[in-house]
């Protein structure tokens, strides 16, 4: 595997299509079916040394980036819930490094491996259930502003695949 040039961004910075079509959605909900079987494949055989290794320099452990995952997922899909079942409610943000370093951040990465696996299961099973009106609703984010369903399930699915990178690009870098 290529070292890549921006550590922090393996596979580059989120950038959204100019028109999301029918087939993106459909790639979007297969990276999202497809994240915790990867994760788990990233995963496995990693030690506690490595799982508290940062994946670069003043970055998060990998068990960070698990949990991670498992909060910004969780959150992502509470957030899907009610913008299909409210008229665009207005949703907040979260302070990400500050969740990173609560209590919970030592806990057996496997405890979010599960908790992402059973997300994503609910998630893609209302995503494949979505009718053409229901992608076009959404939310309003205190920080980002308006944003539909379709251009969350775009951005969640790059954020999968950017901490599978995390993980994926450290093993590669330190032979594991």
């Amino acid at each position: 595997m290529p070292p890549v040039a921006d550590p922090r961004y393996p596979v580059g910075k989120f950038t959204p299509p100019a028109t999301i079509t029918i087939a993106d959605r459909k790639s979007a909900i297969n990276a999202l079916e497809k994240m915790p079987e990867y994760l788990r494949s990233a995963l496995r055989d990693l030690d506690t040394i490595q799982l508290n290794t940062p994946y670069r320099e003043g970055g998060w452990s990998i068990r960070q980036v698990v949990h991670h995952v498992a909060d910004s997922h969780g959150i992502a899909f509470y957030r899907l819930r009610r913008a299909l079942t409210e008229d665009w409610p207005t949703v907040h943000g979260y302070d990400e490094k500050a969740f990173a370093t609560l209590a919970d951040s030592v806990a057996p990465a496997e405890w979010s491996v599960e908790l992402i696996e059973a997300i994503h299961a609910r998630w893609v099973l209302v995503l494949h259930s979505l009718t053409e009106p229901q992608w076009k609703r959404g939310y309003k984010h205190t920080e980002r502003g308006p944003c539909t369903v379709e251009e969350v399930v775009i951005h969640y699915a790059w954020h999968a695949r950017h901490h599978l990178a995390h993980i994926t690009h450290l093993r590669a870098r330190k032979g594991w």
